[in-house]
């Protein structure tokens, strides 16, 4: 048999003050006014009776549930963005609130029990995330608690957290530009002339503007740009080997991500080409598995820790609708010469 709930009248009995005096005290009231001995004997019997507020009376009067929601389609159930979870995870531990984790698969069906879960349990505030950046597409639902788009936009909800994608490839021109790169140096991934047409995303859209023109500004030019529809390693082992066997071979790659510049270390690995003696590489997204490369890939990180946190602090503490872009920090290992 259960036993019965230690309420605040069984603290307060045993304390020996009024309910209305311990219920100040465990909500660290700093105006009290009672005594040092008082606060002693109050926290004393909380912990000798396993006290534990009732959270749920407790928010029907200041209605707040110090719940959040974090609602995104395969987040939590890959590897590829789970820091993206573990930063909103902290920051919302950090800020005294629990954290609901609902995950949908991107299925329009999930995604609506899944808000509507959410909502039927008064959450303060919705983090709706996506693994690859990208606009997200939500189920026409009437939401009037606070949301926020993490590495995802969406036109309902203007506040957003983003990867500063354009200055990250900038970032990476300028690895190559102060390892002393002039000419060389291929891009493996995309191609302005054979994807002028086609779209990605915004995300990888800003990427490419800022290889671009930080390129432009050293009035340098690729010597091969190597349209890739899939960044798998696969696509980049095939790629790189087609670059590596040209007359006049590149000296440096650009891969678009990590999973490219696995496959261009296969290659180069098969062909006798030395990295970083022959052929330096730096890419993106900073995959877990870029540290254990040999040697370690030098690439420009994606924040999601740094991104997580930021969309549970504009629940906590709102602020005008906004996009919000972290910057992408350079990993520098050994892969550039």
């Amino acid at each position: 048999m259960l036993s019965r709930r230690v309420t605040l009248t069984d603290v307060a009995k045993k304390a020996g003050l009024s309910v209305s005096a311990a219920s100040m005290i465990l909500n660290g009231r700093p105006d009290t006014r009672l005594s040092q001995e008082a606060h002693d004997r109050v926290h004393a019997a909380a912990a000798e009776l396993g006290y534990r507020p009732n959270v749920a009376a407790r928010g029907l009067k200041t209605n707040k549930t110090q719940t959040i929601a974090f609602i995104s389609d395969v987040v939590a159930t890959t590897r590829f963005a789970s820091g993206l979870i573990k930063g909103a995870l902290s920051a919302a531990e950090a800020a005294g609130h629990v954290m609901m984790v609902l995950e949908t698969g991107g299925e329009p069906k999930r995604e609506t029990e899944a808000i509507g879960a959410a909502l039927d349990r008064q959450v303060d505030g919705i983090v709706f995330a996506a693994m690859r950046a990208r606009e997200l597409f939500l189920p026409d639902m009437r939401i009037e608690t606070p949301a926020v788009m993490l590495n995802a936009t969406n036109s309902r909800f203007p506040h957003s957290v983003l990867p500063d994608e354009y200055r990250g490839g900038r970032a990476a021109i300028q690895v190559l530009m102060d390892a002393g790169f002039r000419d060389g140096i291929a891009l493996l991934g995309q191609s302005e002339a054979k994807e002028r047409e086609l779209f990605r995303s915004a995300t990888v859209a800003q990427r490419v503007a800022g290889i671009r023109e930080a390129m432009a500004d050293q009035d340098l030019e690729f010597v091969a740009e190597v349209s890739v529809w899939l960044w798998e390693p696969d696509e980049g082992y095939q790629a790189t080997k087609r670059l590596l066997r040209q007359k006049n071979p590149p000296r440096a790659i650009v891969a678009m991500n990590d999973r490219l510049a696995f496959g261009a270390y296969q290659a180069a690995g098969e062909l006798g080409v030395r990295i970083p003696e022959d052929l330096s590489i730096v890419s993106f997204d900073n995959d877990e598995i870029a540290a254990y490369l040999r040697p370690g890939l030098t690439t420009v990180a994606l924040p999601h820790e740094a991104m997580g946190s930021r969309a549970v602090d504009l629940i906590l503490h709102p602020e005008p609708a906004t996009e919000s872009l972290i910057p992408m920090p350079v990993v520098m290992r050994d892969s550039v010469r």
